[in-house]
């Protein structure tokens, strides 16, 4: 009984100290019931890239690589942005696949004039002799 009553005073003294998310809970998604249209329909067509190296490849290999890529949004105009990182997840999951280079374009044109421009053909040539796999993904942004 008294364990019993013990608890239902920590259980109150918690849900007392909780403040009510619901209020704003409302108030987000007013805010996206209410943003422009104009906002809501700007998509972006993303093209992400996960490459796994060769265990024979060198740091330097590597680098030729990453810079080969970055330089592809000098040289092809239809890329609108482009970004890249290494793997630095701690769930150990990511099956030896370490970087991942994301290239954004305006529309499905852009992508069609990326995939065979003489510039991108010549990455993928940089980059063959040092990868084991590579994993592409498209996706509109929602």
């Amino acid at each position: 009984m008294r364990t019993t009553f013990f608890i239902g005073i920590i259980y109150s003294f918690i849900l007392g100290c909780n403040p009510d998310t619901s209020n704003t809970e409302i108030k987000q998604t007013e805010a996206l019931e209410t943003k422009p249209t104009s906002d809501r329909n700007e998509r972006l067509l993303r093209h992400v890239v996960l490459i796994k190296f060769k265990e024979s490849t060198s740091q330097e290999e590597i680098a030729q690589v990453e810079e080969a890529f970055g330089g592809l949004q000098e040289k092809i105009k239809e890329i609108k942005d482009y970004e890249w990182g290494t793997n630095n997840s701690p769930e150990g999951i990511n099956k030896g696949f370490t970087h991942c280079f994301l290239v954004t374009f305006e529309n499905e044109e852009g992508r069609e004039i990326y995939l065979p421009h003489p510039d991108h053909k010549e990455f993928v040539d940089v980059l063959s002799p040092h990868m084991e796999d590579v994993l592409v993904v498209d996706y509109w942004t929602e």
